[in-house]
Parts: C-alpha cells; structure tokens; sequence
C-alpha cells in the first residue's frame, strides 16, 4: 500500500516562506511522476507543480512560478515543495500526490494522495 504524508505547513506572514515535503512509506516514489496540489477553503484542488521522476523536468501553476520550487530526492523517497514570497491567497491545505498517468495538471491523473498539510498565509 502507498502511503504519502505531507509536512512542513504552518502559519506564516506574507512574504514569508514554507518548505514542504512529501515522504512514502511501503514504496518508492523513483519512476514516478509526483505532483502537488492545493485546496483552498471553499474551493476546488488546484494544481501548483510536478516534477519527472528523474526531476529534470518540472511544472508549475502560472499563480505560483517564480515563486514555489519543485524538487525530489529519490534516495530518500520525498519531494518538496519549496514557498517563497507567500500570499495570503496561497492559504490552502497542500496536498501531494503520485502520477498514473495522463496530464500532469490533472487531479485525475494521480491515482494516490497524501493528507494534506494546512498552509496558511496572514497578511
């Protein structure tokens, strides 16, 4: 069974930044696709970056790019999501996810979700 948890979210001001990782139990994330989305509350999971499983390739959101860097370790079977110059329009509960297939903005591409990590951006 794959299991992804998500940590490293909290509280911070705008401006600030947050470092994200995603960790897998029972299996490797090597070969594969991992992606990150978010969930704003009363809104729609919207995706924010991917990366290929060698992470030469990476994916973002136009609402994020230059702002949020993708990256992975695969030794140590996590990916992380790295917030620089946060807004309080990037409060949202973070989620990473492991691709099956398809479009890589697609939530239904990913076929195994962690959690959620909380996120919350003050102004």
């Amino acid at each position: 069974q794959v299991q992804l948890v998500e940590s490293g979210g909290g509280l911070v001001q705008a401006g600030g930044s947050l470092r994200l990782s995603c960790a897998t139990s029972g299996s490797t994330l090597s070969g594969y696709v991992m992606g990150w989305f978010r969930q704003a509350p009363g809104k729609e999971r919207e995706f924010v970056a991917a990366i290929s499983w060698r992470g030469s390739t990476t994916y973002y959101a136009d609402s994020v790019k230059g702002r949020f860097t993708i990256s992975r370790d695969n030794a140590k079977n996590t990916v992380y999501l790295q917030m620089n110059s946060l807004k309080p329009e990037d409060t949202a509960d973070y989620y990473c996810a492991r691709h099956a297939g398809g479009t890589y903005y697609s939530m239904a591409s990913y076929n195994y979700w962690g959690q959620g990590t909380q996120v919350t951006v003050s102004s």
